[in-house]
Protein backbone atom coordinates (compact mmCIF):
# COMPACT_ATOMS: atom_id res chain seq x y z
CA UNK A 1 0.00 0.00 0.00
CA UNK A 2 1.48 3.33 -1.01
CA UNK A 3 1.44 6.30 1.38
CA UNK A 4 -1.20 8.98 0.80
CA UNK A 5 -0.12 12.01 -1.23
CA UNK A 6 1.32 14.99 0.63
CA UNK A 7 -1.35 17.03 2.35
CA UNK A 8 -3.98 14.25 2.34
CA UNK A 9 -3.46 13.47 6.01
CA UNK A 10 -4.49 16.23 8.49
CA UNK A 11 -1.13 16.15 10.27
CA UNK A 12 0.66 16.98 7.00
CA UNK A 13 -1.30 20.18 6.62
CA UNK A 14 0.63 21.75 9.49
CA UNK A 15 3.02 24.45 8.22
CA UNK A 16 5.66 23.17 10.65
CA UNK A 17 5.77 19.73 9.07
CA UNK A 18 5.89 20.73 5.42
CA UNK A 19 9.16 20.02 3.66
CA UNK A 20 11.51 22.97 3.47
CA UNK A 21 12.64 24.35 0.10
CA UNK A 22 16.09 22.94 0.85
CA UNK A 23 14.79 19.39 0.51
CA UNK A 24 13.05 19.90 -2.81
CA UNK A 25 14.78 18.53 -5.90
CA UNK A 26 16.99 21.02 -7.67
CA UNK A 27 16.17 21.98 -11.24
CA UNK A 28 18.59 20.80 -13.86
CA UNK A 29 21.13 23.28 -15.15
CA UNK A 30 21.13 24.14 -18.78
CA UNK A 31 24.45 23.88 -20.51
CA UNK A 32 25.96 27.16 -21.63
CA UNK A 33 27.55 27.72 -24.98
CA UNK A 34 31.33 28.12 -24.88
CA UNK A 35 32.49 31.69 -24.53
CA UNK A 36 33.23 34.24 -21.87
CA UNK A 37 31.75 33.52 -18.46
CA UNK A 38 28.99 36.04 -17.69
CA UNK A 39 29.53 35.52 -13.94
CA UNK A 40 33.16 36.62 -14.09
CA UNK A 41 32.18 40.21 -14.77
CA UNK A 42 29.85 40.14 -11.74
CA UNK A 43 32.63 38.71 -9.53
CA UNK A 44 34.96 41.55 -10.49
CA UNK A 45 32.20 44.04 -9.75
CA UNK A 46 31.56 42.41 -6.33
CA UNK A 47 35.26 42.61 -5.42
CA UNK A 48 35.45 46.26 -6.42
CA UNK A 49 32.25 46.98 -4.46
CA UNK A 50 33.77 45.34 -1.37
CA UNK A 51 36.93 47.39 -1.80
CA UNK A 52 34.88 50.58 -2.13
CA UNK A 53 32.92 49.71 1.02
CA UNK A 54 36.16 49.14 2.92
CA UNK A 55 37.54 52.47 1.71
CA UNK A 56 34.32 54.30 2.52
CA UNK A 57 34.32 52.93 6.07
CA UNK A 58 31.28 50.68 5.70
CA UNK A 59 30.56 48.92 8.98
CA UNK A 60 29.38 45.71 7.28
CA UNK A 61 32.97 44.56 6.74
CA UNK A 62 34.51 42.30 9.41
CA UNK A 63 37.84 43.65 10.62
CA UNK A 64 40.14 41.01 12.05
CA UNK A 65 43.51 42.74 11.98
CA UNK A 66 45.66 42.55 15.12
CA UNK A 67 46.81 46.13 14.54
CA UNK A 68 43.20 47.34 14.45
CA UNK A 69 42.39 45.49 17.66
CA UNK A 70 45.39 46.79 19.60
CA UNK A 71 44.86 50.36 18.43
CA UNK A 72 41.09 50.16 19.21
CA UNK A 73 40.38 51.27 15.65
CA UNK A 74 37.45 49.80 13.74
CA UNK A 75 35.71 50.55 10.44
CA UNK A 76 32.57 51.45 12.31
CA UNK A 77 31.93 52.44 15.86
CA UNK A 78 30.76 49.00 16.96
CA UNK A 79 31.50 45.31 16.51
CA UNK A 80 28.42 43.53 15.16
CA UNK A 81 29.47 40.04 14.02
CA UNK A 82 29.99 37.12 16.43
CA UNK A 83 33.45 36.27 15.08
CA UNK A 84 34.51 39.90 15.25
CA UNK A 85 33.41 40.28 18.89
CA UNK A 86 35.02 36.98 19.87
CA UNK A 87 38.28 37.84 18.12
CA UNK A 88 38.57 41.28 19.70
CA UNK A 89 37.84 40.05 23.24
CA UNK A 90 40.12 37.04 22.78
CA UNK A 91 43.05 39.09 21.47
CA UNK A 92 42.86 41.48 24.43
CA UNK A 93 42.76 38.50 26.80
CA UNK A 94 45.64 36.86 24.92
CA UNK A 95 47.94 39.88 24.99
CA UNK A 96 47.17 40.80 28.59
CA UNK A 97 47.79 37.18 29.62
CA UNK A 98 50.99 37.16 27.60
CA UNK A 99 52.13 40.28 29.44
CA UNK A 100 51.37 38.81 32.88
CA UNK A 101 52.91 35.42 32.14
CA UNK A 102 55.93 37.07 30.51
CA UNK A 103 56.55 39.17 33.62
CA UNK A 104 56.13 36.11 35.86
CA UNK A 105 58.47 34.11 33.61
CA UNK A 106 61.17 36.75 33.73
CA UNK A 107 60.85 36.94 37.52
CA UNK A 108 61.07 33.14 37.84
CA UNK A 109 64.00 32.97 35.45
CA UNK A 110 65.94 35.63 37.39
CA UNK A 111 65.19 34.14 40.79
CA UNK A 112 66.04 30.58 39.73
CA UNK A 113 69.02 31.30 37.47
CA UNK A 114 71.52 29.61 39.80
CA UNK A 115 69.37 26.55 40.31
CA UNK A 116 70.47 23.69 38.13
CA UNK A 117 67.02 22.90 36.74
CA UNK A 118 65.28 26.13 37.72
CA UNK A 119 65.45 27.72 34.29
CA UNK A 120 63.87 24.72 32.60
CA UNK A 121 61.19 24.40 35.27
CA UNK A 122 60.31 28.10 35.02
CA UNK A 123 59.85 27.83 31.25
CA UNK A 124 57.65 24.73 31.64
CA UNK A 125 55.52 26.25 34.41
CA UNK A 126 54.98 29.52 32.55
CA UNK A 127 54.16 27.69 29.29
CA UNK A 128 51.58 25.45 30.94
CA UNK A 129 50.04 28.40 32.79
CA UNK A 130 49.85 30.45 29.60
CA UNK A 131 48.26 27.62 27.59
CA UNK A 132 45.65 27.06 30.30
CA UNK A 133 44.91 30.76 30.45
CA UNK A 134 44.56 31.02 26.67
CA UNK A 135 42.23 28.01 26.57
CA UNK A 136 40.01 29.60 29.22
CA UNK A 137 40.13 32.91 27.35
CA UNK A 138 38.92 31.23 24.15
CA UNK A 139 35.91 29.75 25.91
CA UNK A 140 34.93 32.83 27.91
CA UNK A 141 35.44 35.16 24.94
CA UNK A 142 33.12 32.98 22.88
CA UNK A 143 30.58 33.06 25.73
CA UNK A 144 30.69 36.86 25.98
CA UNK A 145 30.42 37.30 22.21
CA UNK A 146 27.58 34.77 22.07
CA UNK A 147 25.63 36.59 24.77
CA UNK A 148 26.07 39.90 22.96
CA UNK A 149 25.00 38.32 19.66
CA UNK A 150 21.93 36.60 21.11
CA UNK A 151 20.91 39.81 22.86
CA UNK A 152 21.20 41.63 19.53
CA UNK A 153 23.66 44.17 20.91
CA UNK A 154 26.75 45.48 19.23
CA UNK A 155 30.01 45.77 21.14
CA UNK A 156 32.19 48.87 21.29
CA UNK A 157 35.94 48.26 20.88
CA UNK A 158 36.52 49.62 24.39
CA UNK A 159 34.11 47.02 25.77
CA UNK A 160 36.18 44.29 24.11
CA UNK A 161 39.24 45.72 25.88
CA UNK A 162 37.47 45.68 29.25
CA UNK A 163 36.21 42.12 28.79
CA UNK A 164 39.57 40.80 27.54
CA UNK A 165 41.76 42.43 30.17
CA UNK A 166 39.07 41.75 32.78
CA UNK A 167 39.42 38.03 32.16
CA UNK A 168 43.13 38.23 32.95
CA UNK A 169 42.56 40.38 36.04
CA UNK A 170 39.93 37.97 37.37
CA UNK A 171 42.30 35.06 36.72
CA UNK A 172 45.00 36.84 38.73
CA UNK A 173 42.62 37.60 41.60
CA UNK A 174 41.37 34.02 41.76
CA UNK A 175 44.92 32.65 41.47
CA UNK A 176 46.29 34.75 44.34
CA UNK A 177 43.25 34.38 46.60
CA UNK A 178 42.58 31.36 48.73
CA UNK A 179 39.28 30.57 46.99
CA UNK A 180 40.67 27.55 45.16
CA UNK A 181 42.04 26.06 48.39
CA UNK A 182 38.55 25.99 49.89
CA UNK A 183 37.08 23.88 47.09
Amino acid sequence: MSPPPWGAHPIHRSPLLRPSPLHLPRPRRQSRPPGPDPGAEGAVQAVSTAAMKAEAGDSSMINLSVQQVLSLWAHGTALRHLTEMWYWVFLWALFSSLFVHGAAGVLMFVMLQRHRQGRVISVIVVSIGFLGSVTGAMITSAAVAGIYRVAGKSMAPLEALVFGVGQTVLTLIISFSRILATL
